[in-house]
């Protein structure tokens, strides 16, 4: 009864074990025998491999290895390894029915009897082909991630550890900042920044950020391995894993240095551009008001003069007109000094010898400063003659000469200098291309720092004490050398002294005087003659006209250019000379004179103004005038204008 219950126990055993192999469908479950032949066939072995039970019963299993396996005799192999070790496990691909390939994880173990025999092996298959593929897909996208990193030159894109050491390295970084994988890889990144950065301990604060707001976003100066230094756009973002804990940072840098540089090239042009507006205002109402001053100051000069004619011998009040008339002199000179800036001074341009201009001042210009601040010159053996006026060249050079001496205080030197330069297009601002001789004062003085060199030449500006200058020296200069076709180029650093540059374009040498051509100073006498004067200024009218009356000739006036033409309409043929200034209300003394020369070719005019800034191109053969004007320069312009044979010494703007 026991052996039957015993029996009937194990069968019982049996048929449970045989009902859990046949219900489970996601494992391929079934024995060999010792020779590797299938001996059973579970539902998921079917469901696995393709074959029912009746095709597969009796087969060897290699038949689900591939052809390469079997090459290598790796069924039998792994049948021995599970019969010496106990075990055999595996993944790899295997063969169903169809011939369709899929990843299996295998598991082959022995099976003996009680007394040790190796009665057969049980095999375990699993289907992996969707985890693998899963696999490969994952595998492959981060290899194309990699790739794409590796490929990307243009940013340094890198990995650092939660510490700050770098642990991945892409071509960007290698050619950015110069190191190679081995060389950086492991090394903290704060070696990028600057000595002043890893003072103040910004690396470290950096990753602090990222890790605290998940992102870190600057940009600053960085280091190259070679030392250069180069302007970097950087972000560093913070990895985090499953469990939020951080795993590192993502850092991304790219090299905006050259766009920085276009940057900052763009807010100096544009800070050049609003200065440049800012001058030009202030230089048209500088000219307006100097034009305004001329009139006035033609109208005191020109009555002081007359006044002096009729003088009793009273010397004290001839002292008294004198220093009126040398303080009215003094006004036109600030005048003048106000049209240069403006640039709108008249100027008698011709070629100068720079060098012997210098030297032909060397006792004024040493007599100018202190016998204990030496002035030393410096010329090439040859330079060309620069086409400029040369009276308003001289006042440039004592201007700069004086500016030098009281930027030594204390002492030092000065240094006058000439070369030739070839300018290029656009190679130096506010240059035309060609050739220039470059006029160079410079001082062992206290030099400007960048603030009072960027207003150096701005009008009324002035370093100096007051009553000590009037701040229109270098604006005047400025002003000089820019109606010359140069331009004024100063060059300071506090401490080291200043040199101010005069660039001149070069003259033609066809424009050289011929010996034997300088005007005789004496005036020829004129007969009385009948002058149309024209002036919208009352005060000028008025004195122009009794310098005219004083002179013998007969006058007839106007206050605007339409009243002279009805004036001209009615007595054309008595009048001998027209006389009249530029800036008047709704017609110009430009446009006044061309429709004079349309109706009397052949009436003489004078131009008078204190304006340089004509159309020269539509007048020709035209008689000028200065403002303000004194008598003897008026008489000189009628001769020129009548008999433009005589050979005198021409008007020299005050």
């Amino acid at each position: 009864m026991r052996a039957t219950k015993a029996i009937e126990a194990a069968a019982d055993r049996h048929d449970r074990y045989r009902l859990l192999v046949e219900a489970i469908v996601d494992y391929a479950i079934y024995m060999l025998d010792p020779q590797g032949n299938i001996a059973s066939w579970n539902p998921g072995a079917q469901r696995f491999k393709g074959y029912t039970t009746d095709e597969i019963i009796g087969q060897h299993f290699s038949r689900f290895y591939t052809a390469e396996d079997r090459a290598t005799d790796l069924p039998t192999r792994a049948l021995h390894i599970a019969a010496t070790e106990g075990r055999f496990e595996q993944e790899g691909w295997r063969v169903r029915k169809d011939g369709s390939l899929m990843w299996a994880h295998v598991l082959i173990d022995p099976i003996r009897s009680e007394d040790g025999q190796l009665v057969g092996y049980a095999k375990i298959t699993r289907d992996l082909s969707e985890r693998k593929a899963t696999q490969e897909a994952l595998r492959q996208s981060e290899q194309r991630f990699r790739l794409l990193v590796q490929g990307v030159q243009d940013y340094a894109i890198y990995m650092l550890d939660p510490q700050g050491k770098v642990s991945s390295w892409n071509r960007g970084a290698q050619r950015f900042k110069g190191y190679n994988d081995e060389e950086i890889i492991g090394e903290h990144f704060s070696r990028f920044y600057t000595d002043e950065d890893r003072a103040t301990d910004l690396p470290t604060r950096a990753l602090q950020t990222a890790a605290r707001e998940g992102r870190f976003e600057a940009e600053g100066w960085r280091v190259r391995k070679d030392g250069t230094w180069f302007w970097a756009h950087v972000v560093i973002d913070a990895i985090r894993g499953d469990h939020n804990e951080l795993v590192g940072f993502a850092k991304i840098t790219r090299d905006v240095t050259e766009r920085r540089n276009v940057q900052l090239e763009l807010e100096a042009t544009r800070a050049r551009f609003i200065q440049s507006q800012k001058m030009e205002a202030i230089g048209q109402l500088t000219g307006g008001v100097a034009h305004d001053f001329n009139n006035l100051l033609a109208v005191v000069l020109g009555n002081l003069s007359l006044v002096r004619k009729r003088l009793p011998n009273d010397p004290k009040l001839r002292q008294l007109i004198e220093n009126s008339i040398q303080a009215a002199e003094r006004g036109a000179t600030l005048t003048k000094r106000m049209l240069a800036f403006a640039r709108r001074q008249e100027l008698t341009r011709g070629p100068v010898d720079v060098p012997q201009l210098v030297r032909g001042m060397a006792e004024l210009l040493q007599r100018s400063i202190s016998s204990n601040i030496p002035v030393s010159t410096q010329f090439p053996l040859q330079l060309p003659l620069a086409f400029v006026d040369a009276s308003q060249l001289e006042l440039a050079l004592l201007n700069l000469t004086v500016n030098a001496r009281d930027a030594m205080p204390d002492g030092g030197s000065i240094t006058i200098s000439a070369r030739e330069e070839r300018v290029d297009t656009s190679e130096v601002a506010g240059l035309s291309a060609g050739s220039y001789v470059c006029l160079s004062v410079t001082d062992t003085g206290e030099g400007m720092d960048e603030q009072t060199l960027a207003r150096a030449t701005e009008p009324f500006f002035t370093t100096k004490g007051v009553g000590k200058g009037t701040g229109l020296g270098l604006s005047m200069i400025h002003g000089f050398a820019g109606q010359s076709g140069g331009r004024l180029v100063l060059k300071s650093t506090l401490g080291q002294g200043t040199t101010a540059e005069l660039w001149l374009p070069v003259a033609d040498a066809g424009l050289l005087c011929r010996e034997g051509e300088t005007p005789h100073p004496d005036l020829p006498t004129l007969n009385p003659m009948t002058v149309l004067v024209v002036d919208d200024d009352p005060l000028v009218l008025m004195n122009t006209s009794a310098m005219l009356e004083d002179l013998g000739h007969q006058v007839l006036e106007a206050t605007s250019a339409q009243q002279a033409l009805r004036i001209l309409r009615r007595s054309a043929k008595t009048i001998d000379l027209v006389i009249t200034d530029q800036v008047m209300p709704g017609m110009t003394g430009v446009q006044l004179i061309e429709a004079i020369r349309a109706a009397h070719a052949e009436l003489p005019v004078i131009l008078a103004s204190g304006y340089a800034e004509l159309p020269d191109d539509r007048i020709t053969a035209l008689t000028r005038l200065g403002k303000p004007f004194e008598q003897v320069d008026l008489a000189r312009a009628l001769v020129t204008s009548v008999r433009p044979e005589a050979k005198i010494a021409p008007f020299q703007p005050r």
